[in-house]
């Protein structure tokens, strides 16, 4: 069964990713015909967002860093902070945009410890069960990092496996969240099983008041899912 990681896990796990993004950004690839090293323009297009070039990347994951960072010293709100007051500065090259981003992963990592794991703050996850904290916001930047980190990689070259454990916690974390917050199923209810490569499992039932995600039990996870979920609470 998923068990949520700690709240400095993450955090590391924030670091980790956010350095091996950089990396991605930074480091030179293998690609002329001597196989001698080349350095990837900021303007390569990334190819799990094709509209996207690295330079795009780069400063969408930065803005992300800057605007959760400021979200989360802000505390609890009803509105999102305007997301033009994080934009990143114009004509950068990599290792300058390198150093941007390192400054933006500091101040989401700064705010998260300064406002503990129960820090209460906006969030545009307010519709599910998950909470609107501190401690939720790191948890999904493991993923946001976790995942393009990845499109980095893909874009200079250089591939490399998804840390199976951040993998696994990111496709629970956006059951429960992602899902969770888009409001009341339109169709038919249903009930949808999902199994990840490393054993984990998970039903997800959609219906008109909406998604509600439910980890299978460490003896379903390799036999037949259990039944459907029982009542769902008033939210």
């Amino acid at each position: 069964m998923t068990t949520t990681p700690e709240f400095e896990q993450n955090l590391r796990r924030i670091e980790a990713r956010s350095a091996a993004f950089r990396s991605a950004l930074t480091a030179p690839t293998a690609g002329g015909s001597d196989g001698a090293p080349l350095d990837v323009p900021l303007d390569a297009k990334v190819p799990s967002c094709p509209e996207w070039t690295l330079r795009d990347l780069a400063v969408h994951l930065g803005m992300v860093h800057r605007f959760w960072a400021a979200t989360v010293a802000a505390g609890p709100a009803d509105a999102p902070l305007p997301e033009e007051d994080f934009l990143a500065p114009e004509g950068l090259d990599a290792d300058a945009l390198a150093i941007w981003s390192r400054s933006s992963t500091d101040e989401l990592l700064s705010a998260l410890r300064t406002a503990g794991p129960g820090g209460e703050c906006w969030t545009w996850w307010g519709a599910s069960d998950t909470a609107q904290t501190a401690g939720a916001v790191g948890r999904h930047q493991v993923a946001e990092a976790l995942v393009h980190t990845y499109d980095a990689q893909l874009a200079v070259g250089r591939p490399e496996p998804l840390p199976a454990e951040e993998a696994v916690d990111a496709i629970d974390e956006f059951l429960h969240v992602g899902c969770g917050a888009t409001g009341p199923w339109p169709h038919e209810p249903a009930i949808v099983a999902l199994r990840a490569a490393e054993g984990q499992g998970w039903l997800l039932e959609l219906a008109p008041e909406g998604s509600r995600a439910q980890s299978l039990p460490d003896d379903a996870t390799t036999g037949t899912a259990p039944g459907p979920p029982g009542p769902r609470s008033r939210r």
